[in-house]
Formats: C-alpha cells, structure tokens, sequence
C-alpha cells in the first residue's frame, strides 16, 4: 500500500525484454536505502518486487498484464519514473490510499499555467472516467492529486483536470509532461468497490424482473 506521495524521481538503467515481461533495473538511492528482497516499491504509479538491489537500485519483473495496463511498456534506458517505499504502518497518510494497481493510461492534452500553479487536462476512457468525482482523489504515474474538473457525463470526449503546485512540478515526472504524453491512472479504491457493488445489484434486479416476467406469463 502507498499514500502517492513521491520520495524521489529514478532512472531506468537497464531494461531486459523477456518472453510477454521484462526486467528493469532502477536507480533510487532513497527508496533502495532499507529496501529488501520482496519489498515493493511503486514505480510510476506500479507496484513492483524488489527481486534484486544494490545500494543505489533495485531490479524488478514487469508482467505481460502489466505492460498492457500501463505505460511502463514503452520505457526505456535514461527515462525518469516516480518512486515511492510501500507506507508503513506508523505513516502519516498525506495523500491517499494507493495500491499500485493501474487501471489504465491517459493522455495529457492540455496544460494551462497559472501564476503558481499548472492546471493539467487528461483524456481517459468513460469507463475509467465514471469512477472520478471533482474533489476526489486520483493517481496519476504514482501522485495523489486531487481532481479539480471534470467533464460531465453527457460529454462525447471524456476529462479531468489536476491543478499542480511548484513542489509536485519539480518533485515529480509530472513537471516534464507535454501534451500527448501518456500517463498511468489509479482510480480511487472506494469508487471502484461501490462501482462493482452496483453493477451486481443491477443485475440481480435485472434477472428478478426477469423472472417475475416469465412467471406472469406463464400464468397467462
């Protein structure tokens, strides 16, 4: 489990394609500093395992599912990723629960500066897009941010936008983003429990009509 708040930004300095995986190797000083065969550490937004670490990085296997989901696919040698030590349990929880599952990508479309903040807009499935609310809380590439717009529901193309203070501009990979780039999207825990709760309750009351349909029928 994270709380999205970024230790540091790592180097990718060794990628090695396997068969439907990969093995990179990553330069994190601070998160490798009490790092342990198993541990996971949150890349990006992607929760992976230590298998291997020297004292200034640490290799981990990256899956088929996961390249899929994310963007860790198109890495390569020299790129920059967000790092995070998975929370303790005496943390102070200053984001918000991350687990380091990725639902999907988005694209940065837009990024609108203001005096002393950035205001950046993503595009994103509406799948992914039901399960934000303005205010709430999303990941994105391992950062907890809060939602400060989104498109509405009706809309044929669907948004949100986060609004970024200086210190998560140069703390983060998120400062470097341009227009196009694509970012990975967690999803808020909650929303996607209350999501699935209400699509069996849908179909169960679905399947009752169902039947209360058939049976009239068949008295008829």
């Amino acid at each position: 489990m994270f709380t999205g708040l970024i230790e540091e930004i790592g180097e990718i300095t060794a990628i090695e394609p396997q068969t439907e995986a990969m093995r990179i190797t990553v330069r994190g000083p601070k998160v490798v500093s009490d790092a342990s065969h198993g541990d996971s550490i949150q890349v990006s937004g992607v929760c992976l395992t230590v298998i291997e670490q020297t004292d200034s990085s640490f290799t981990a296997d990256v899956m088929a599912q996961t390249l899929k989901m994310s963007t860790l696919g198109g890495l390569e040698v020299g790129s920059r990723v967000n790092l995070e030590r998975a929370a303790r349990v005496d943390t102070r929880l200053g984001g918000h629960i991350v687990q380091g599952h990725v639902d999907g990508v988005a694209t940065l479309v837009s990024v609108t500066p203001g005096e002393h903040w950035r205001v950046l807009r993503f595009a994103l499935d509406r799948e992914l897009a039901a399960l934000l609310v303005d205010k709430g809380s999303v990941t994105v590439s391992g950062v907890s941010l809060t939602v400060s717009e989104i498109s509405g529901p009706g809309e044929a193309e669907q948004w949100f936008e986060v609004s970024l203070i200086p210190e998560t501009l140069t703390a983060t990979t998120l400062g470097a983003l341009a227009p196009g780039d694509e970012v990975n999207i967690e999803t808020d825990i909650i929303a996607r429990h209350v999501s699935r709760m209400l699509a069996f309750t849908n179909n169960s009351a679905a399947a009752a009509a169902s039947t209360d349909t058939t049976t009239e029928g068949n008295r008829s």
